[in-house]
């Protein structure tokens, strides 16, 4: 997209792996992300789905610069983040901050959540000291929560009020990007609504780019205008929230549609699921080819040898599948 505002253009994240305790040898590499281009438009809220273990809390840390990029680039609102340094970084840190997935862990238990939300405003010099109090309280009322809980630590609160306070810090610096790794993973379903809701309504109010990580699909699918599906460290397939749950067109990601239940005990009992089999190989040796094609049903013998790119498949959807024209 010429307009976008926030690429990604073919972004690796490489781990080394050493072996040896005096004399270090280098015997391989983690392919944690191994390839990834993206756009997203200002305001967009992209889903980012896939199991434990393809890469997709990575990218996000990768995006933030919390995880150096091994190759690509990584643009936000014109600047490459990737080529920022020191100082420079440091100061473009308030243009996007992360949600984590556990709310008491992320949090400083020794500080309260007036001293939480400070730390940020002050690092940053946004606010002037006089204003810290009013900007604060504005804080946590935007975020659903009274302002009288300004001088409780975080082991007063339950688990959505805790992650409502780390969304008030991420919006503390009134960021341009928010990045949220599995933020309603460790809470309860009816408290998972909620914190849905209360993200979707501030992206819409404060025109935020959000991008939303999760292992649920379903979870994704009320909150995103888009859904990218990861798998070994790579895009297989992306396109409308709606089009990708409802139609999708990757054998992975039909795998993942066929797992969310169905609250309706008829359509449940004859939809036909799809049972992967073996494990996700590892992203130290994935397999030669489309790394999807040992557990594919669809596959092959093509599907060994040739690496399959993110091509269009209509005006709206990607899919990495050489077989996605035959089998959709």
């Amino acid at each position: 997209m010429s307009d976008a505002f926030l690429q990604l253009q073919n972004v690796k994240t490489h781990f080394p792996v050493e072996r040896g305790i005096i004399f270090r040898r280098h015997i391989g590499e983690v392919k944690a992300v191994d390839g990834v281009s993206l756009s997203l438009l200002q305001g967009e809220i992209l889903g980012l789905v896939g199991e434990s273990g393809c890469g997709k809390s990575t990218l996000g840390r990768t995006i933030l610069q919390l995880v150096p990029p091994t190759e690509g680039a990584v643009i936000l609102a014109g600047k490459n983040l990737a080529q920022l340094k020191g100082r420079a970084l440091r100061e473009s840190r308030a243009d996007f901050q992360m949600i984590f997935q556990d709310p008491y862990a992320s949090l400083n238990p020794r500080m309260t959540v007036f001293d939480t939300l400070v730390e940020a405003i002050r690092a940053h010099k946004t606010v002037p000291s006089s204003e810290l109090a009013n900007r604060v309280s504005e804080l946590m009322k935007k975020v659903g929560l009274s302002p009288r809980f300004l001088q409780k630590y975080p082991h007063e609160f339950s688990g959505g009020q805790r992650q409502r306070i780390a969304i008030a810090r991420a919006l503390a610096v009134e960021p341009k990007l928010i990045i949220a790794d599995e933020p309603v993973s460790a809470l309860d379903v009816s408290i998972q609504a909620q914190i849905i809701n209360l993200l979707a309504q501030l992206s819409r109010e404060m025109k935020l780019t959000l991008v939303f990580i999760s292992h649920d699909l379903s979870v994704v699918k009320h909150i995103s205008d888009r859904i990218a599906v990861m798998y070994v460290g790579k895009i297989v397939e992306l396109g409308p929230a709606t089009d990708v749950f409802e139609k999708p067109l990757h054998p992975y990601t039909k795998a993942l549609v066929s797992a969310v239940p169905i609250p309706d005990p008829e359509r449940e009992k004859k939809r036909l699921r799809v049972i992967l089999s073996g494990d996700p190989p590892s992203p130290m040796n994935p397999p030669g080819g489309c790394a999807f094609h040992p557990r594919c049903a669809c596959a092959v013998a093509e599907c060994s040898r040739t690496v399959p790119g993110l091509d269009n498949f209509n005006a709206a959807r990607q899919v990495a599948c050489i077989r996605a024209k035959e089998i959709n």
